[in-house]
């Protein structure tokens, strides 16, 4: 009887499978999308420079991005269970790799959204092809503005955010003389075009500008040209391993007593490659810095080293790109659903407590307000000037 019963259920189950098999076939030639189950993982891109020159400032935003996806996994998901899954790409800090690497994470690999990169000329290259596929960006580094798309989301520090409040400070406090050196891109470029402007609104003057392409070695002759100009500052927005190299062998050149160093984009991270004599006195603005004394920027430090170990550098690149996976994943939340267009129009009208502070995510622009300290560093860390708080920039959509 037994057997009889087996051959019965074994033609029962061909049956119920052959009838499964043409009910999916026609299903699929009727067009039905596949709709995924609660175990198939959201997957992000983080899309960084780890080679190149930019490599630490691409290390530090993946730190913090997947730490935010870590968190929401073990926290049990979004959506009933689906966990986050993610894909590492390096741009090589070149346009032209990051298109490709952009391509391949939107293609083969469907990601939901893509973290990075750093610099602005990686960010507009890849612009077409995010639109194209309409795929979010989620962009966490300080920019020169003016970007308005569907589909970039920025964590971003604009020149409404650093340059209005840092300028007049160092006219009030450093000097009215301004020699102004960054690199050979658009970033550096527009930048100088807002200190520029701001500096000369407040009675300063622009003694030169210069830039400089990527990997120089010695800035002797660059050296010689702000000594020789009658600046009392010298405003860097160079990038990188370069911006390392230009201010030690400023500090050699015993330039540091009689000049003082405003560096935008300056934090932990250049600390890190930089001797206590090389460092200090430089002053930047910045929205997160280790040494905050607020329990948020605490417990924040303490969080990251907890994770990453005790001597996890806690840079505000580690803090944007953490506070914005998480506006990120509030907003799969908010949508009820991993569809891209219901992501990017629930991420809006967010408020998110940062290592500094609560920010906001604005709807209109999907640019994010943030709180900006002036800081200046004293014995290898950054210390607080000034305390500017939240600062609301101007509409980019405008």
């Amino acid at each position: 009887m037994k057997l009889v019963n087996d051959i019965k259920l074994k033609a029962k189950t061909r049956r119920h499978l052959f009838a499964s098999f043409i009910g999916l076939a026609l299903l699929g030639l009727l067009g039905t999308p596949f709709i995924a189950s609660a175990a198939d993982p959201i997957k992000v891109g983080i899309l960084q420079p780890f080679s190149g020159g930019l490599e630490v400032m691409g290390n530090q935003g993946a730190n913090g991005a997947e730490l935010a996806f870590k968190e929401a996994n073990e926290a049990g998901g979004v959506l009933g269970g689906r966990m986050f899954e993610i894909i590492r790409a390096d741009t090589k800090t070149d346009p032209k790799t990051a298109v490709e690497k952009t391509n391949e994470l939107i293609r083969r690999h469907k990601v939901t959204a893509i973290i990075g990169p750093v610099t602005s000329a990686n960010r507009d290259a890849i612009q077409p092809t995010l639109e194209r596929y309409k795929t979010p960006l989620l962009y966490a580094t300080d920019y020169e503005g003016d970007v308005c798309s569907r589909y970039i989301i920025g964590y971003s520090a604009l020149p409404d955010h650093w340059v209005k409040p840092l300028i007049p400070y160092v006219l009030e406090n450093y000097g009215k003389k301004f020699f102004l050196f960054g690199s050979d891109y658009v970033w550096p470029q527009k930048m100088n075009k807002s200190i520029s402007d701001v500096a000369k609104a407040n009675g300063g003057t622009i003694v030169a500008e210069e830039y400089s392409p990527w990997g120089v070695k010695d800035y002797t002759a660059t050296l010689r040209k702000i000594s020789n100009s009658g600046a009392d500052v010298v405003v860097l927005t160079v990038v990188g391993a370069d911006a390392v190299t230009f201010v030690k062998q400023f500090t050699a050149a015993g330039m540091k007593d009689k000049i003082r160093i405003v560096f935008f984009g300056f934090s932990e991270n250049y600390i890190a490659g930089l001797t206590p004599a090389e460092s200090n006195g430089i002053v930047t603005a910045s929205n997160f810095t280790s040494s905050l004394d607020k329990p948020e920027s605490k417990a924040f430090v303490k969080k990251v080293r907890m994770a990453l170990g005790e001597d996890a550098i806690v840079s505000n690149t580690v803090d944007a790109h953490y506070t914005l996976a998480k506006f990120f994943i509030a907003a799969i939340k908010r949508a009820g659903s991993p569809d891209k267009e219901k992501i990017i129009d629930s991420i809006g009208d967010q408020t998110m407590m940062s290592g500094n502070g609560e920010v906001h995510l604005r709807a209109s622009d999907r640019h994010t307000d943030l709180n900006v300290v002036i800081a200046e560093t004293i014995d290898g860390k950054l210390i607080v000037k000034k305390d500017i708080g939240r600062v609301v920039a101007a509409n980019q959509c405008k």
